[in-house]
């Protein structure tokens, strides 16, 4: 699991107890590191898909990028994800 991830599933979780529940399942996903490369990806995919007026996060576009230089697929239910991939060709995993 990439940090921004981590975080993403751990934002927003207002009772102390359910973050730290979380927090200690999320131990069993090894940190995967971020490399210079997946951020040139990640511009390269924002700037593609702003050419085809489909809009995203950077973070967003981190994560295809990480996905895509290892072939690995992104689970998520995230619609705008199904955007991204018309035009990435990213691949997603079926929820």
């Amino acid at each position: 699991m990439i940090g921004p991830i981590r975080q993403e599933l751990l934002s927003g979780i207002r009772e102390e107890g359910q973050f730290r529940t979380l927090q200690e399942k999320l131990r069993a996903f090894p940190d995967l590191q971020i490399e210079t490369d997946d951020y040139k990806i990640a511009a390269t995919f924002f700037n593609r898909c702003r050419s085809k007026g489909v809009q995203g996060s950077n973070t967003d576009f981190l994560l295809c990028a990480f996905s895509h230089r290892r072939s690995m697929p992104i689970f998520t239910t995230d619609k705008d994800f199904e955007g991204y991939n018309r035009i990435l060709g990213i691949t997603l995993h079926a929820a």
